[in-house]
């Protein structure tokens, strides 16, 4: 059989592990959160706070919506024409067109123009946030952590683009095959990394401190059965009035981050319902879920750019011979862009179903709808959320449910169990 069809067989096989996952993985079935609840919740949140939200929602959707739409134009147009070949034996020519240069320099390069071509809607979303008083950043602060950002991904992508090309010359006929295993355990190493190498360039984390708070979250760890390595705060406020809590990391890596503005703006009660719910995420193993779910996919993706970059049609558009050459970069972000959008709504699905999955625990655990329901009364105030946004909208990106289905989510459950 060629290494074509090897691939096709592999591409098989993985859609069908992707499938399984997806499917034994994520919970389908979603706590109930009755429309008639939704509308309830909705006219019992203030008029005010709700067009304020929606006002806010409003200012930032053109500039979003126009980001993508520009970073779309821009990866199709060096992907789907020869300019992005060009632009890499540009900037490669200065050290003799090798081939790490074009794979790591002219690749970064590519990356850079449309960031760069997306940086006046970053810009505008900040002077919103700002406009709307939940941004605490200066233009200082918020350039330095662009440059974080861009410095991060830099790193990363040079080490993926110096070891995917590597890989490419070793095995011209196989690379597909390595290059799938990996992206895979690329996927699996961030997951580990990123909470102990990453997160602490952009914030400051500290144990949370002794307390009553504490030893309720602590006990509230052991009652529920999650080893947790540790609760920490996140020194959010410095960029942000939004509050927030995740769990990260995997095994020796997993922690509870509370943003120290929650502490600030919510009861013990409200914090505790919220640590709930991201305990959730760790019982069911939801980060692990997506490792797994994320590689599989990336193994997935880099099968189906080698099969679709083969095509004679977009080498041709392209201006290349071959879509393992350094050259052909662009046309593999090209794909990867279209792939993101169109993946976009499913994966939106997914993550809702999990949140949903979490919010259920965090009732359980708790056994305190009101708190929970003031809580994402809370959420929505503070983080100017819209409480039931366009649906259109809604399904395509949202990767929680709405405030009023949330809190439709607790009223239902205070009915089935009395409280």
């Amino acid at each position: 059989m060629t290494p074509r069809g090897w691939a096709v067989l592999t591409l098989a096989g993985l859609t069908v592990a992707l499938l399984v996952a997806v499917a034994l993985l994520v919970p389908w079935h979603r706590p109930p959160a009755l429309r008639a609840d939704q509308l309830a919740a909705l006219r019992d949140l203030p008029a005010e706070q709700v067009a304020r939200a929606r006002a806010f929602r409003g200012a930032l959707r053109p500039g979003g919506w126009a980001a993508l739409a520009v970073g779309l134009l821009v990866a199709l147009a060096v992907g789907l024409t020869p300019l992005g070949g060009r632009l890499v034996e540009l900037v490669a020519r200065p050290f003799g067109g090798h081939w790490v240069a074009q794979a790591v320099l002219g690749g970064l390069a590519v990356l850079l123009v449309a960031d760069l071509l997306t940086l006046p809607f970053a810009a505008w979303r900040q002077t919103v946030l700002t406009r709307y008083g939940l941004s605490t950043q200066g233009w200082g602060g918020w350039t330095a952590d662009l440059l974080r950002s861009y410095a991060v991904s830099a790193v990363i992508g040079a080490l993926a683009l110096l070891g995917f090309y590597t890989v490419v010359r070793l095995a011209p006929r196989w690379w597909w095959a390595f290059g799938a295993a990996g992206a895979a355990g690329l996927v699996v190493l961030l997951s580990f990394v990123l909470p102990v190498l990453v997160e602490p360039v952009f914030n400051r984390f500290t144990p949370m401190e002794q307390g009553p708070l504490r030893t309720e979250l602590t006990a509230l760890a052991a009652r529920d059965g999650v080893p947790v390595r540790d609760v920490l705060v996140a020194d959010a406020s410095r960029r942000t009035r939004a509050v927030n809590a995740y769990v990260s990391g995997l095994g020796p890596t997993r922690r509870v981050v509370v943003y120290d503005t929650l502490l600030r703006e919510a009861t013990p009660a409200e914090v505790t319902s919220v640590v709930a719910h991201e305990l959730g995420h760790a019982k069911d193993r939801d980060v692990w879920t997506g490792t797994l779910t994320g590689a599989l996919g990336a193994a997935l993706g880099v099968v189906v750019l080698y099969l679709l970059g083969s095509a004679g049609p977009l080498l041709r558009l392209a201006g290349v011979d071959s879509i393992a050459e350094p050259r052909a970069f662009p046309l593999l972000l090209a794909l990867v862009t279209v792939a993101g959008l169109v993946t976009a709504p499913a994966q939106a699905l997914v993550s809702r179903r999990v949140e949903a999955r979490a919010d259920a625990h965090a009732l359980a655990l708790t056994g305190d709808p009101a708190t929970f329901e003031a809580m994402q009364r809370r959420l929505a105030g503070v983080n100017l959320a819209d409480p039931d946004p366009p649906r259109w909208e809604y399904l395509y990106s949202a990767s929680h449910p709405s405030t009023v289905e949330r809190m439709a989510a607790a009223r239902a459950y205070a009915r089935e169990t009395g409280r």
